[in-house]
């Protein structure tokens, strides 16, 4: 936890403009998204977080309080506060579709106007979020998208790399979830976020945007645990291009 300490504490010094309470969410999201906080289980009191962080209560209690408006920590009264359970939703369920099919409930057709495929090895970071070792082959798959009016979408997919994968980018530029279910692989399981960032160079570069210029994040992890497949995706779209729709649904 140290060092987690102080890599937090550099970022401090480094973003100045990103609030506190934000960096420490980000930290405490991964924590869930990689299951170091499984689902069901409580996370460390107010307190532990606070040492931990080296920060006050308000600025705890804010980073928690973000992770509840996103659905991923609900607190119980004289228990603790918790990481939520899929099966706590009892009111609705968000449906989360793929670009393609997104884009076509619109009346849109999805584009893609550039695909780049990389073989590479996991990192730590990757590694955790494909459950896989580290230092693992796999496939990166970056495409720049949109419809038939703009160009708006950069994505960064990150998946275990297996030899009956194509790495010949033309299979790549229609629905990346249709050519998986050539594959046999249907992924059931999703967990999203979203977030305002600054575009890196890549970003601006592919996007073909200036640094100032709003860019809207969504990261997603999907897999099909019977087949043991894991999907990360970093997706930047340009923000007065693209609106980020959820359907809900009554139980």
């Amino acid at each position: 936890m140290l060092a987690k300490e102080s890599r937090l504490s550099m970022k401090v010094k480094s973003q100045d403009a990103y609030p506190l309470y934000a960096q420490i969410a980000d930290d405490m999201r991964l924590n869930i998204q990689t299951e170091k906080w499984p689902e069901g289980e409580r996370i460390p009191t107010e307190m532990e977080l606070c040492s931990m962080y080296h920060v006050s209560r308000i600025t705890i209690r804010k980073a928690i309080d973000e992770l509840m408006k996103e659905d991923m920590l609900v607190r119980i009264r004289s228990k603790g506060t918790f990481v939520k359970e899929a099966f706590q939703e009892e009111d609705h369920f968000t449906v989360i579709k793929g670009f393609t099919q997104e884009l076509q409930e619109r009346g849109k057709y999805a584009k893609t106007v550039d695909v780049e495929i990389q073989l590479a090895n996991a990192d730590k970071r990757i590694a955790k979020f494909l459950n896989i070792e580290t230092g693992s082959q796999i496939l990166i798959l970056k495409r720049v998208r949109g419809d038939e009016d703009a160009v708006f979408a950069f994505f960064i997919t990150y998946i275990a790399y297996d030899r009956d994968y194509s790495i010949d980018p033309r299979d790549y530029y229609t629905s990346f979830y249709a050519y998986l279910r050539t594959k046999n692989i249907i992924v059931n399981q999703e967990r999203e976020y979203v977030e305002a960032v600054s575009p890196n160079r890549e970003v601006q570069r592919k996007l073909k945007i200036k640094e100032s210029e709003p860019v809207l994040k969504r990261v997603r992890f999907t897999s099909q645990i019977t087949e043991n497949f894991y999907e990360y995706t970093e997706c930047f779209y340009i923000g007065k291009k693209y609106r980020y729709y959820l359907d809900f649904h009554q139980s």
